[in-house]
């Protein structure tokens, strides 16, 4: 599951998709204690729905991001690519810094 299909959604089927999905999260949990679950790695997946799902929704909530129409959505869209001369002008301007070498302490005279 995207999180471009996520917000085409209406906030109601967001919310049928989130209760499905903790359902599935708890039904995978159950199988794994008992020992059923032959791909752990479904229990990741779903809680990673999950988050999308509730990040969608905040989103919403605060108004950070519209809703995006359907026919609004693009795949492969082109990134232009950074100059060289910048690149190096950044790698110039701070060096590195080297780790501090530990000094020897002094014995205490007594």
């Amino acid at each position: 599951m995207k999180v471009d299909e996520l917000r085409v959604l209406e906030a109601d089927e967001l919310g049928g998709r989130l209760k499905a999905a903790r359902r599935e999260l708890y039904e995978l949990r159950f199988k794994h204690a008992v020992g059923q679950l032959e791909n752990s790695s479904q229990i990741s997946k779903v809680r990673h729905d999950i988050a999308r799902i509730m990040t969608v929704l905040r989103e919403r909530e605060f108004g950070i991001v519209a809703q995006v129409a359907p026919d609004a959505i693009t795949v492969g869209t082109a990134v232009a690519e950074p100059e060289k001369a910048s690149d190096a002008v950044a790698e110039d301007t701070k060096p590195k810094r080297a780790r501090a070498k530990a000094k020897p302490k002094a014995e205490k005279e007594s």
